[in-house]
């Protein structure tokens, strides 16, 4: 993957990620909530987090110690 299609992706993934805490959100305020649903989103939301953190690690050149 070159630079610019990492950055796209990290973009796709955070628009993902802000929807998701959204929808969140929103099943939370409702007073008789889907908990397995709920549970289930808020993994997927970690997971972006983590693929987000992988892809900007990729960016960031080596510094050698």
């Amino acid at each position: 993957m070159t630079p610019e299609e990492i950055r796209r992706r990290i973009i796709e993934l955070e628009v993902e990620h802000r929807d998701l805490d959204s929808v969140i959100d929103m099943l939370t305020r409702e007073p008789f909530h889907e908990e397995l649903q709920l549970r289930r989103l808020k993994k997927r939301k970690l997971q972006l987090k983590d693929h987000i953190t992988l892809l900007k690690m990729q960016l960031v050149p080596d510094i050698p110690a």
